[in-house]
């Protein structure tokens, strides 16, 4: 059983698609009520009609009665062609015949021939608009399914304005009604749209899907089906990594040690490129290496990590993410600790509904929390999917039903408000979005290219990934990205770190993750903002430092570059604590001061037999009695929040007040002075 289901649409004569993990249907809405209703409508249409005496039929020609009698007969026995021909005759006999061109649009609608449908509603309701009030319902569903938005208007108005409908297509009237507004309004300002291929390096004339891209923009990874039938019946599905030349992409290379007998989708790549969630669909017959994999329930998540340039074997990341549901289409946030993803509720038929957007935050203890559901600015009683987290982490993309749209499934964005919770969800416009289906979007680091997969003319054959700009009002945060190296100050070499990075303003936590066994490590950072970063080794002292962003262009071929060295715990061995914050002449500890004073509690906890003395440093201005009660008072403010905060005995701490006399370096600028203006602490024993 294939892992992948593909979405069809058509827009001038080309067909894009998304992806979801073993999804059996993804649906128009009007399309639903027709598939609900359309089993009992080309019948009721007999014994439903208004105005009429019981048994009757608006037309008295006997011949066209048989031929629509016939034609019901064929429905009900699945002969769907001949039922067909039998009602076309019907209309050949009486083009007022009302019952069989209502009928006969039903049947066009479920086999997904919308345009085709609008006359035979239109010459229904020109006979007689009240025989089936509700031919205005469908007709307002066939312009909209076919993206005539303004002409879905006027009978969508008509059908909600009749007494008795039926209370659930009245809901979706409603909804589609708002859609046709707002369709009607998109396509009268449309946002510029240019597809281009991506080229050969990664497209063939196999189906090529579901992009992601590392933090620096420098790889590409996909997904390949070797079914050269395009079947996604027969999938066979694997994943596949490019590297970029600059003005192209090498030839892709299959993602070994990751890649299994199972069907792999729906990658989320961690910004260095050394980490990776997805989904799967495991079965008893599936395993990695020589192992089986193992499933929660009908698809889960797994991760592999990338280690000695080789990629580990997946791991099911298991509960509570993973459940008896339905779980996939993960995006892993580059903050290095939140997961979104879709959890859908399977049904005893084994389909796959009330699909809503879901979040998990890794815990201390290393493992995923609760999955939360995201509020009702992103989850609609409709459906979800194609979930997508900028690194900025700021900007969330998804795919939506029940937000006003084109109709179909929409592609949408929201953006995280100051207190954390997410804003209006904002439609991507016309022609990004059509009266089709359109989800799996990704959005580039730079924010600047949008990708998804088409199997348009022109391409390679079959599926191709293809790129667009994506407009300004719709892009998320400009980003830089950071890269760097930890290693042992005294040896110089390569350590492998926890390291945290914190917005200095806020001191919210944006990014926790680790730098390989190479020491290296690249995250992703919003621009023009300050940050502090502290990191840990067991065996070595806790590092801190901060740096400014501010005023800096985001430039992609020019990272930031942090390189951090890590002092062995020894005694005498000292830590300049950069990020504790006083202000000019004062000894009160600045609230910025707080993120940094917990990560040194945080170590001395972790290392209880070492003990500590804290310093205070200023420069050679002013009256050296000050100085000494300035630095004296700001190392015991120090002192006193350790003790207060992180219950650390008093006997392992100390505090002395240097003033002027251990300059780090000469007095002589006003740089240099800031500099000697520290606070310290020196280990005393270990």
């Amino acid at each position: 059983m294939n892992s992948i289901r593909i979405l069809n649409k058509v827009v001038d004569g080309s067909s894009e698609v998304g992806m979801t993990n073993l999804k059996p249907g993804t649906r128009n809405i009007l399309k639903t009520i027709l598939l609900l209703f359309f089993c009992f409508l080309f019948n009721t249409k007999v014994s439903s009609q208004a105005n009429l005496p019981p048994g009757t039929y608006s037309s008295t020609n006997k011949k066209a009665i048989k031929h629509f009698e016939e034609s019901q007969a064929l429905f009900k026995a699945r002969k769907d062609e001949d039922a067909e021909k039998a009602v076309l005759k019907a209309l050949k006999e009486d083009d007022n015949f009302i019952e069989a061109h209502s009928g006969y649009g039903d049947y066009l609608m479920s086999k997904g021939r919308a345009k085709e449908a609008i006359p035979h509603y239109e010459k229904a309701i020109q006979v007689n608009p009240k025989i089936f009030l509700d031919n205005n319902f469908y007709l307002g569903g066939a312009y909209l399914t076919i993206g005539e938005y303004e002409k879905a208007i006027g009978p969508f108005k008509t059908f909600l304005k009749a007494e008795r409908v039926n209370p659930a297509m009245k809901e979706y009237a409603q909804s589609s009604l708002k859609n046709a507004e707002f369709g009607a309004n998109a396509v009268k300002n449309p946002k510029p749209f240019n597809l281009v291929n991506v080229g050969g390096g990664i497209n063939t004339g196999f189906d090529e899907y579901f992009p992601s891209v590392t933090g620096d923009g420098k790889y590409f990874m996909f997904t390949r089906n070797l079914d050269s039938t395009h079947n996604q019946q027969l999938a066979m599905e694997d994943f596949y990594i490019a590297k970029n030349l600059g003005k192209e992409w090498s030839e892709a290379i299959p993602m070994n040690g990751v890649n299994t007998t199972c069907n792999e989708g729906a990658p989320s790549i961690g910004a260095d490129g050394t980490f990776m969630f997805f989904a799967s669909c495991p079965d008893q017959m599936c395993s990695s290496g020589d192992k089986p994999m193992k499933n929660f329930g009908h698809c889960d998540i797994f991760y592999s990590q990338k280690v000695n340039g080789k990629w580990t074997r997946p791991v099911n990341i298991g509960p509570p993410v993973n459940t008896a549901n339905w779980e996939s289409q993960p995006s892993f946030s580059s903050d290095g600790k939140t997961l979104y993803f879709i959890r859908g509720k399977v049904g005893r038929d084994g389909r796959i509904n009330e699909e809503d957007i879901f979040m998990s935050t890794i815990q201390p203890d290393g493992k995923f929390g609760t999955p939360v559901k995201l509020s009702d600015k992103i989850n609609t009683p409709l459906q979800e999917e194609s979930v997508f987290i900028h690194p900025d982490n700021q900007t969330l993309y998804f795919s939506s039903e029940g937000h006003p749209g084109m109709g179909g499934l929409d592609i949408y964005m929201s953006r995280r408000q100051p207190d954390g919770s997410w804003g209006e969800a904002i439609n991507l416009g016309y022609p990004i979005n059509t009266s089709q289906n359109e989800n799996s979007l990704l959005v580039d680091p730079s924010g600047r290219l949008a990708y998804f997969a088409s199997s348009r003319p022109g391409g390679f054959g079959g599926l191709d990934v293809y790129q667009f700009e994506l407009p300004e009002d719709v892009r998320p945060q400009k980003i830089t990205y950071v890269k760097g190296k930890t290693y042992n100050a005294r040896t110089k070499e390569a350590v492998s770190a926890k390291f945290e990075l914190i917005d200095l303003e806020t001191q919210q936590s944006v990014t926790e993750s680790y730098s390989d066994n190479a020491g290296q490590f690249l995250v992703t950072l919003t621009g023009n903002k300050n940050y502090i970063v502290n990191v840990a080794k067991d065996g070595f002292l806790f590092y801190s430092d901060n740096f400014s962003l501010k005023g800096k262009e985001t430039d992609f071929n020019k990272p930031f570059v942090l390189d951090i060295p890590l002092q062995p715990i020894d005694t005498g061995s000292t830590v300049e604590l950069k990020n504790v914050f006083f202000d000019v002449d004062k000894w009160e500890l600045k609230p910025e001061s707080k993120a940094e004073l917990d990560k040194l509690i945080f170590f001395l906890t972790k290392n209880p037999s070492v003990k500590i003395e804290l310093g205070g440093h200023t420069d050679n201005s002013g009256k050296k009695e000050w100085n000494k009660t300035l630095s004296t008072n700001r190392a015991k403010a120090v002192y006193d929040y350790v003790i207060t905060n992180g219950k650390i005995p008093a006997a392992r701490l100390s505090f002395k007040g240097y003033a002027e006399t251990k300059p780090k370096v000469p007095n002589d600028t006003p740089e240099n002075k800031a500099k000697n203006r520290r606070t310290e602490f020196k280990v005393t024993a270990k």
